[in-house]
């Protein structure tokens, strides 16, 4: 029994497996989770140090250097960034793409304890392993003009951090802003003294009055007894009547020293929504899990939660991730229903039968859903990478069913015989150049399994997505198509007129031309020429990116006011900012922080972020608001340096430790040297068209006030520098002694002396300090006090110190931007002598993608030259169609030139896509050939196979144009990423058809000719 009475015989069992199949994707497409991105593991570990309040300089030698040199023991560590801080630094570790970043982060913290001994005292360390995950999926905020910021925070800490925590796929839920809830106890310094106290009796004296212990355990006839010793301070009048001291029996209370009061705990942040003290709260999802789903659950809870509400507080969304999923999800679907569509009526048009056209239509949901079905058994989501896939394959996949049909219909028109075993062996006739065509773009993805850096975490589910389409594409075409084509087509079908007076006259000119083009072989110069010029032009005029630019609708804001700006100045500055972004029509909503920024890291009081959400609908084109945002501060706010960014890119650029586009790494040893050279490139980089919000990588820290106690003097007080030390630190930020429990929280209970006598420079030198003995001095009598330029942050790579100057572009390509900037770089005395440069930021990033996708190329065409050769045993004819994907490459350079689209990591996708695409037409047309080659001459052979797969080839070639079109168009909004895509196969398609049916056999008769032969060999 052969394949196609095989078939025959189980036609209800295969039809009814893939009426199962396309059920099952239905229902895994309702299963299958829903991101923004890939789950992928970035390979980056993140280290954060906390020694306290340190220089920068000695927090370097003690703290970051030791941890450094331990973490890059560990195997297969890349690089190790860092930046050393006051008192905090950010360890940066980066490994080789796919390693197993749980065992890898284990071995950092592993590495890290080893040496934690011999850090100082009280070092704290946190780390994080880099996943798209580390970043919220949505953020509230929560502003009241009744309540208080303490209320607030409670509210979101202790009511909706519990209730949201329950929502299935919730990793954490993050409260930032407000004010939390602090017992102030404040200290007279002159009472103090006249009862011969000090602040830490007065702390001591509390902690002891605030007790509860278990004290031991105690049988009593049948029961046991645990005795707990419970002297809980519970009010601020247990407070004030707490003892102090006694003395011949009179006793010192609290309130005889201290007033007692509400407060909160010192705040160096500031946050708001829309203008307004606001408690933002941020929600991040487990890795895996459905954002989509996540972001109904949360806000059903909300919604219903919204009458528990106290009066007077508004609950907003701020940002919600899965607003541009959902858009993007939506594109795609649209993308693929008109692209369908349209792919439909180019069927209709060529083959004028409705039954022949649905036969071919049905195809592509059924490959779809059976695609949903393998993107769950693998664990995959929906994302804008797979869901641009399966748009992006749709052309591809229908291809398949198109010539199939038209292979069966055009052997069932004319054909004598009983058509039902017409049908089957044209399917059987068909199966083999079918299967080599499929193999053409399938074997071009295999390549994409070995590409690592961004581009292989993201572009790995578009190929493995469009890849296992097309395999199912191929099992549904050959298996479904031709039982399907045998079940409905009738005799009627069968003896439908063939062709029309146009198919006539084109086939009488295409035979014309190609006779005299065989005949006269230079006279392919005249098509090959143009195209490869222009082709030339457009390569030279296009220029290169890296990731797509999409329009998310919302970007962040960074700023960083002047180094040591307090938080109340910089507040000010900020208000202006929030006038311009308020004063703009496209923003919707807007958050801001400041002391902190939304992806944590190391911030000052001078720097933070705005998140700026733009509204849906008509609105100009992100980058349009950005600039003219960008330019108003520029203009109206002196003194603030911003940067601005899409949140996709920022957060590619955080995940990857290369958040700016421009960073010209400067390398010394000396710092001052440093500094110097990198405002110099700064300043020469500002000069470069299209670079902004640049950067000189030089981040000071705060102004400091710099206490040093003299040894001597301070021996003779009866006292150390040490203990001197502590009481300041008592009296500057307090001493939180004990907590009191209040509800479901503990609130802090902090002594200090009064706001009047610790405000300004010049009071610190005036705090009084007590010496053992009972005598008071003033500090100034044993310290110097100096006040400081705060000390810049200390940033090293590879253990070599470093300072990086970064900047964004805007309105030019970043190759066009990077060539300029090497110029000014490569000038002379622009760099100090034993001092050296790299260039790194996205541009390295890209460099490295750009490397990994050219050697994809080669490999897919190495593959696909091994495929031919295997189909045919014959050099000349896998030279001849390997040669014209070749060609049609030229135009996708042409293509991306006139559109205006930079050749990035998805057009380079494209331009790969092409090779086998071509490629797969081409087989067609040789198939064909082969054929008649052993029943005509050589020549008409050539020819009458050129009209013979000239209407699939048009069909093919048309359809998937009008299917990309959408992606192409970039309608809706995620879209672009995949555009450039799109765009680079659109150009590769629309040369397809005449160099396939034109350029092929004329080339081929060369090769023949110079083979000293005008018969092919036999295979």
């Amino acid at each position: 029994m052969n394949f196609t009475a095989w078939m025959q015989s189980h036609r209800r069992s295969i039809l009814f497996l893939l009426v199962l199949l396309a059920v099952a994707g239905m229902v895994a497409a309702f299963k299958l989770p829903v991101t923004l991105f890939p789950n992928v593991d970035f390979p980056r570990v993140v280290v954060s140090l906390d020694a306290g309040d340190r220089p920068a300089d000695l927090m370097m030698l003690a703290v970051t250097q030791p941890v450094e040199e331990a973490v890059r023991r560990v195997p297969g560590v890349r690089d190790v960034r860092s930046t050393t801080s006051r008192g905090a630094a950010d360890v940066s570790v980066s490994f080789d793409w796919g390693i197993d970043m749980g065992l890898a982060t284990s071995q950092v913290n592993q590495a890290i304890t080893q040496v934690l001994p011999t850090l100082p005292v009280g070092t704290q360390m946190m780390t994080r392993r880099m996943d798209p995950t580390v970043f919220p999926i949505l953020a509230y905020s929560l502003t009241s003009a009744t309540q208080s910021q303490t209320a607030l925070y409670d509210l979101a800490r202790y009511q909706l951090r519990p209730l949201l925590s329950s929502v299935n796929g919730v990793a954490r839920i993050e409260v930032i802003g407000g004010a939390q809830q602090e017992y102030r106890v404040t200290v007279d310094p002159a009472r103090l003294n006249a009862y011969g106290l000090t602040l830490t009796d007065v702390a001591q004296a509390l902690s002891a009055a605030n007790v509860v212990t278990a004290v031991g355990r105690l049988e009593d006839h049948y029961k046991l007894y645990l005795a707990i010793a419970d002297t809980r301070l519970t009010s601020m009048r247990q407070i004030n009547d707490t003892v102090i001291k006694t003395s011949g029996g009179a006793i010192v209370r609290l309130e005889d020293v201290a007033k007692v009061s509400d407060g909160v705990v010192p705040q160096w942040t500031r946050v708001n929504a829309d203008g307004r003290p606001a408690v933002l709260f941020n929600i991040y999802q487990q890795p895996g899990s459905n954002s989509v789903q996540i972001a109904r659950d949360v806000a059903a809870k909300l919604a219903a939660y919204k009458t528990q509400l106290p009066a007077g507080v508004k609950l907003a969304n701020w940002y919600d991730q899965s607003v541009l999923v959902l858009d993007s999800a939506a594109s795609v679907r649209d993308a693929i229903l008109i692209g369908t569509g349209l792919a439909v009526l180019v069927l209709l048009l060529f083959l004028r039968n409705i039954k022949i056209t649905l036969i071919a239509a049905v195809v592509v949901p059924t490959v779809l859903a059976a695609t949903v079905v393998l993107l769950y058994a693998l664990g995959m989501s929906f994302n804008i990478m797979t869901l641009g896939g399966m748009a992006a394959a749709v052309g591809l996949i229908i291809d398949d069913a198109i010539v199939m049909i038209e292979h069966i219909v055009r052997r069932l028109r004319g054909a004598s015989g009983e058509h039902h075993g017409q049908v089957m062996t044209a399917a059987a006739e068909f199966m083999r150049p079918l299967a080599g065509s499929s193999a053409s773009t399938i074997i071009i993805f295999l390549p994409l399994a070995f590409l690592t850096g961004v581009t292989g975490a993201f572009f790995k589910a578009l190929s493995l997505t469009m890849a296992a389409g097309l395999i199912i594409s191929f099992l549904v075409t050959s298996l479904a198509v031709p039982l399907l084509a045998d079940h409905f087509l009738t005799e009627k079908d069968a003896n439908q007129e063939e062709g029309g007076k146009f198919t006539d006259w084109l086939h009488q000119r295409y035979a014309a031309l190609m006779q005299r083009m065989l005949a006269r072989p230079l006279l392919l110069l005249l098509l090959v020429v143009p195209l490869l010029g222009i082709g030339y032009i457009g390569f030279n005029q296009v220029g290169s990116g890296f990731m797509p630019a999409m329009d998310e609708g919302g970007f962040i804001l960074d700023y960083r006011s002047a180094p040591g700006t307090s938080l109340t100045e910089t507040d000010r500055l900020l208000q202006q900012v929030e006038t311009i972004i308020k004063a703009n029509p496209n923003v919707d909503t807007y958050s801001r922080r400041t002391g902190t920024q939304l992806g944590g890291g190391i911030a000052e009081a001078n720097e933070g972020d705005f998140f700026i959400r733009l509204k849906s609908g008509t609105r100009p084109d992100i980058e349009i608001v950005m600039d003219d945002i960008r330019s108003q501060v520029e203009q109206t706010v002196p003194g603030l340096n911003i940067e601005m960014a899409q949140l996709m890119e920022d957060v590619i650029g955080d995940l990857t430790a290369v958040p700016q586009p421009i960073e010209i790494k400067l390398f010394g040893d000396n710092q001052d040297e440093l500094q110097i050279t990198a405002k110099k490139v700064q300043a020469a980089i500002n000069k470069v068209a299209g670079v902004v919000d640049t950067r000189d990588g030089i981040n000071p820290a705060g102004d400091a006030l710099e206490i040093h106690v003299d040894r001597v003097k301070a021996a003779l007080e009866g006292m150390n520098p040490d203990s001197i030390t502590q009481i300041v630190s008592g009296y500057l930020a307090g001493v939180v002694t004990t907590q009191m429990q209040n509800g479901p929280k503990l609130v802090g209970v902090r002594v200090w002396i009064p706001h009047d006598q610790r405000a300004i420079t010049p009071d610190v030198g005036k705090l009084l300090i007590r010496a053992p003995d009972g005598h008071v001095f003033p500090l100034k009598r044993v310290a110097n006090i100096v006040p400081i330029s705060g000390q810049p942050q200390i940033r090293r790579e590879n253990l070599k110190r470093m300072v990086a100057v970064t900047g964004r572009i805007s309105g030019r390509s970043m190759s066009a931007v990077i060539t300029d900037i090497k110029q000014i770089m490569a000038q002379p005395n622009l760099l100090p002598k034993g001092m050296y440069f790299e260039l790194g930021g996205m541009y390295a990033q890209q460099q490295i993608a750009f490397q990994g996708l050219i050697a994809v190329f080669i490999a897919a065409i190495g593959l696909v030259f091994l495929l031919l050769l295997f189909m045919y045993e014959s050099f000349r004819i896998a030279l001849a169609i390997l040669a014209i994907p070749l060609l049609a490459v030229s135009a996708v350079f042409t293509g991306l030139w006139l559109t205006g689209i930079e050749l990035n990591i998805s057009a380079m996708m494209g331009m790969t896509m092409i090779i086998g695409i071509v490629t797969e037409v081409a087989i067609f047309y040789f198939s064909e050939y082969r054929d008649l080659a052993e029943k005509m001459p050589f020549t008409d052979a050539l020819i009458n196979a050129g009209k013979n797969r000239m209407r699939p080839i048009a069909m093919t070639t048309f359809a998937a144009i009008l299917t990309l079109l959408p992606l192409a168009f970039a309608l809706g909004q995620g879209s672009a990423m995949q555009q450039p895509l799109a765009v680079a196969i659109i150009a590769g398609l629309i040369v397809q058809l005449p160099l396939v049916l034109i350029v092929m056999p004329v080339l081929y008769r060369i090769l023949m000719r110079y083979a000293g032969s005008d018969k092919p060999r036999s295979s």
